[in-house]
């Protein structure tokens, strides 16, 4: 077993994220002219715990919420509909152009149409987000967590919240909690902070245990030299992730296990679905197998929360990638941006290509 974990935690993961409200508009319509929409509880991060949350691991959310807000109390029921306890600062809202929680406009996009997402996040609470609301040696000294998740969307939201994600991989590395570390590069967030924002990142990278993301993230976040091979077909990406690996690997010595999806878009309701792992030097691979898609938000998420899964229910590691597929392929077949797996086999039929009524 390539990574194991302590035994006497409460919580098998633990996320920082920013909790928002997603907009998407019935019936696969494009936004800007639909009238009639669906309000989701969302985050990147809780996206990826939502998979073990679903499948009976504990799992912990540490947030902060605008006090006496609606829309805060949907996020709290949202999350405990998803058995997932939460944690965080009441924040006075300020006013009416004071402290909100952030808007996710979204659609699902239809046959040749592709999904158009835009986000608004002036006045987001979770940009506040700081040690000093928490306390992190009762959360990883006495309650404990198997694994601390951080996403690079909180990693650069703000100043705070970049400097919060650095101090909880420090006070997890201290009390034996395994770090996994999705890249997730965003210019928007990036820019003007390239220095500040690659020196926390490389930190934290330092640290972890798991490393997502592709060669642009390893690229764009850690300042790896990209491999020479460029081109866009799967093969070549396959190449391509081999060999950033191997840099990635000799700058981040610590890491384990490297994880990436492979998507080709058909349309916007068929991809081509795939994967590449290595873990403890072992190459495994998922070729890009068609799927059918409802709403591709949230399938990278689905297939890290999978990974995540199965590595902590210590399946081996040949089944990590097959079970991180299947929940990606997953949360592709639901309205919301995370996936709601019933139990095990319903993830074992996915990857196993068995859609057939279950009675």
């Amino acid at each position: 077993m390539p990574i194991s974990f302590r035994q006497d935690a409460k919580y098998a993961m633990l996320v920082p994220s920013s909790m928002g409200l997603r907009l998407t508009p019935a019936d696969g319509q494009p936004f800007h002219c639909s009238d009639t929409f669906k309000v989701q509880v969302t985050s990147a991060e809780t996206n990826v715990a939502s998979v073990p949350s679903f499948l009976g691991m504990p799992v912990k959310v540490l947030t902060a919420f605008v006090k006496d807000s609606p829309v805060a109390r949907m996020i709290k029921d949202n999350l405990a509909g998803r058995h997932m306890d939460y944690e965080g600062p009441e924040v006075e809202q300020g006013g009416p152009w004071g402290y909100r929680h952030q808007f996710n406009l979204a659609d699902s996009g239809y046959g040749s149409r592709g999904p158009r997402v835009q986000n608004d996040r002036a006045g987001e609470v979770g940009r506040i987000l700081d040690t000093k609301y928490f306390d992190l040696e009762r959360i990883f000294g006495q309650e404990g967590v198997k694994i601390v998740h951080l996403s690079g969307l909180i990693g650069a939201l703000s100043p705070e919240t970049s400097r919060f994600c650095l101090e909880l991989a420090r006070a997890a590395k201290a009390h034996g909690t395994r770090i996994s570390f999705d890249l997730n590069y965003r210019a928007s967030f990036w820019k003007n902070r390239e220095q500040e924002l690659h020196d926390i990142f490389s930190e934290i990278a330092s640290m972890a245990d798991v490393l997502i993301g592709n060669e642009e993230d390893f690229q764009l976040c850690l300042g790896i030299q990209g491999p020479e091979a460029g081109g866009k077909d799967i093969a070549q990406k396959m190449e391509s992730f081999k060999e950033m690996v191997v840099r990635v690997k000799a700058a981040y010595p610590h890491a384990t296990a490297f994880a990436t999806t492979l998507r080709e878009v058909i349309s916007a309701n068929r991809h081509r679905w795939g994967a590449i792992t290595n873990v403890d030097g072992e190459w495994q691979i998922v070729e890009p197998r068609e799927i059918g898609v409802l709403d591709r938000i949230g399938g990278g998420d689905g297939f890290v929360g999978g990974f995540l899964y199965a590595m902590l229910k210590g399946m081996a590691p040949e089944k990590w990638i097959q079970f991180g597929w299947a929940t990606g392929a997953l949360a592709t077949t639901h309205l919301t941006d995370y996936a709601q797996p019933a139990d095990e086999e319903q993830v074992w039929s996915i990857w196993g290509g068995n859609a057939r009524v279950k009675r």
